[in-house]
């Protein structure tokens, strides 16, 4: 079973009553706190925590993801939270489909697509930026192949923040952070420290 397909996702969001924490990504918080509230994408939505946050903040969301279970998953969260009215979610296979609504923020956290639809998928994530919105994209940087958390079969995926970069004409974006910063992670009651990707630019 392919691990982008509706069906992997289907069945590990319905392994158990979460997979995830239940709180926003520290990436998003930090990055999107401050900018003006509009209309948000939240890409890979997964069970709705970085949704909530963002229409608690003021945005207007929609989230998307391939996993039926975790759309359910993510609207009961945004119910259980009072926000369903700030909030909309939606199935979208981006490797079949990358059209996306045009939104002042599309938010991608941990979007780890196989490497010959990168292009065509980030780049579709940029072009639905609106003038004057943000693209804010979170990710496992290449150094975090030698903790031993992520899964090796799947390190290849794993990207610096000039793989995104490239594909931003600088005529038609400010690209206001672009690095590689750390986070310290418990893992079986030891602490890890990881790296993440992060790119925030700014469509002129």
């Amino acid at each position: 079973m392919s691990h982008w397909s509706a069906e992997f996702w289907d069945e590990r969001y319905a392994a158990a009553h979460h997979i995830w924490s239940g709180n926003p990504n520290p990436r998003l918080v930090e990055h999107a706190t401050g900018l003006a509230p509009g209309t948000a994408l939240d890409v890979g939505c997964g069970e709705g925590a970085d949704a909530v946050w963002l229409a608690r903040a003021g945005w207007q969301v929609t989230g998307i993801d391939i996993s039926r279970v975790a759309l359910d998953k993510a609207a009961r969260h945004a119910e259980e939270a009072g926000v369903a009215e700030r909030c909309t979610f939606a199935r979208v296979d981006l490797l079949a489909d990358p059209e996306l609504p045009r939104v002042d923020l599309v938010s991608a956290q941990f979007l780890h697509v196989p490497d010959e639809h990168f292009t065509a998928v980030y780049g579709a994530l940029a072009d639905a930026v609106l003038p004057g919105g943000a693209l804010l994209v979170g990710a496992h940087h290449p150094a975090d192949a030698a903790t031993g958390l992520r899964n090796p079969e799947l390190s290849h995926l794993l990207f610096g923040p000039e793989k995104v970069t490239a594909l931003l004409d600088p005529a038609d974006w400010d690209v206001r952070v672009a690095g590689r910063f750390p986070r310290e992670v418990v893992k079986d009651g030891e602490t890890i420290s990881v790296s993440d990707t992060v790119v925030l630019a700014v469509r002129r």
